[in-house]
């Protein structure tokens, strides 16, 4: 397999490095951080970012208020599509799509590859389409990015665990060497995925043999500091906003930060939304 590191939407909110933590002057610089990995089976895109119609129908799809209050830059060159068109594939050639969550910013693309299957953990499909009570959460979740989409695989966890987290193996149609591995807190269905044995894009091994995208589980790379981990107080504030289970989302971030301290060499941990760890695995 051979994994290709996508920026799928930039996020400037106002808050320089209050919030992102490097930032020069008034607004910080957030990514969407996507992975698009070539298989046997075909081309499988690890969340979408935003869409085509995202940037086209924008007062339809997006809550204002998270436009407004996140700055969302919306170029329809940044969508996985346009991606996966440079890089010489075609929409019908992605055959599925991963979902760490369902949320706006990690959804928005689905439509955009009507072929593909979309694996997703059952626990957050049931909260996208049932449990959108709240103003938080009738703002996060917004069908009109999935409604259309019929090729839907729900999971629960189960099996042999995954450097003692969770997992959820042999994802129906895909390649043993993609796994969901549960990490709820931020949403109640919310997961990351770990592949195995990727390459980098530039066709070099990565540095481990894994590679966990953890979704929202953390934002910001300092998180991950096994001896001193640190947050920008701008960033910290908007996890808590945007939190279902504070308790959970804490441990994991616990969880994970004693794989990164115990497991350096063999597993390599990311985020979706922080520049830092996007530029290192480009």
């Amino acid at each position: 397999m051979r994994i290709h590191h996508l920026n799928c939407g930039t996020m400037c909110p106002v808050g320089g490095r209050l919030f992102d933590g490097s930032s020069h002057g008034m607004t910080a610089h957030l990514v969407c951080h996507c992975l698009l990995i070539q298989t046997e089976q075909g081309l499988v895109l690890v969340d979408t970012g935003f869409g085509v119609r995202d940037v086209r129908e924008t007062r339809q799809r997006l809550s204002p208020l998270f436009v407004a209050m996140n700055r969302i830059q919306l170029r329809e060159e940044d969508t996985a599509l346009r991606a996966v068109e440079r890089l010489g594939f075609q929409a019908s050639d992605v055959r599925h799509i991963v979902a760490t969550h369902l949320d706006f910013d990690h959804a928005g693309g689905i439509e955009d590859f009507p072929n593909a299957t979309v694996h997703v953990f059952g626990r957050e499909l049931e909260a996208a389409r049932a449990q959108r009570r709240g103003f938080i959460a009738s703002q996060r979740y917004r069908p009109r990015q999935w409604d259309e989409a019929v090729n839907w695989q729900a999971y629960e966890a189960g099996g042999e665990p995954w450097f003692g987290f969770e997992a959820v193996r042999d994802l129906k149609g895909l390649p043993p060497e993609i796994l969901l591995v549960p990490l709820p807190g931020h949403t109640w269905g919310h997961c990351g995925v770990a592949v195995q044995g990727s390459s980098q894009s530039d066709g070099r091994r990565g540095e481990g043999g894994w590679l966990l995208l953890a979704g929202d589980a953390y934002f910001y790379h300092g998180e991950m500091d096994p001896q001193r981990p640190h947050c920008p107080p701008g960033m910290r504030a908007y996890q808590r906003l945007m939190e279902v289970d504070h308790a959970a989302r804490i441990a994991n971030q616990d969880r994970l930060r004693g794989l990164v301290r115990d497991h350096a060499g063999a597993v390599r941990v990311v985020c979706s939304h922080d520049r830092v760890e996007l530029d290192r695995c480009r």
